[in-house]
């Protein structure tokens, strides 16, 4: 009667405990903070223009991600202080940096992750769905290509010129 009863608790478990896991051995690669090597090209649906980009990218076991990203480089401080910026200041500002978060799926098949944007320092940007082609260079580098045409269409893999070259924080 007990092996009966573990067995009916360990059966109910297993959908909800699948259904929060990813299914694969990719993700578990993923896990973990990235820092930004390189960006190559221009992102065609915000239209940024990268000079000297640093951020991180983060995924955690749970199916969540974040990604920061400061697009020129080192940024000047507000010159009356922090929080007291200057409307062009704070324009800057913002121009110069992006940043969402949200959840995260892997299709292992399609080399692809997707990333469900939850919200982002870009208005209007909740509830989309950023989906990349994703190809690791050993364990530590990893190369995220956006898909998107910034027109509604997908961007031919091998053609693609925007890439995100990320370097795993040890």
């Amino acid at each position: 009667m007990i092996r009966l009863l573990t067995l009916l608790i360990a059966l109910s478990c297993a959908p909800a405990f699948a259904a929060g896991q990813q299914d694969d051995k990719v993700s578990p690669k993923l896990w973990g903070a990235w820092r930004l090597v390189s960006v190559q090209g221009t992102d065609p649906i915000l239209n940024l223009k990268y000079k000297n980009p640093t951020g991180i990218i983060m995924y955690d076991p749970s199916g969540w991600m974040s990604v920061q990203i400061a697009i020129q480089g080192e940024r000047k401080p507000f010159s009356k202080g922090p929080g007291l910026g200057a409307l062009e200041e704070k324009a800057n500002a913002f121009d110069s940096f992006g940043s969402y978060y949200g959840t995260y799926t892997v299709d292992v098949k399609a080399q692809t992750i997707k990333h469900l944007i939850k919200d982002s320092s870009f208005p209007g940007r909740t509830g989309v769905s950023n989906s990349r082609w994703f190809e690791f260079d050993g364990d530590d580098r990893i190369m995220l290509t956006p898909m998107e045409d910034g027109k509604g269409g997908v961007v031919n893999r091998k053609t693609a010129t925007y890439k995100l070259i990320w370097e795993r924080l040890k």
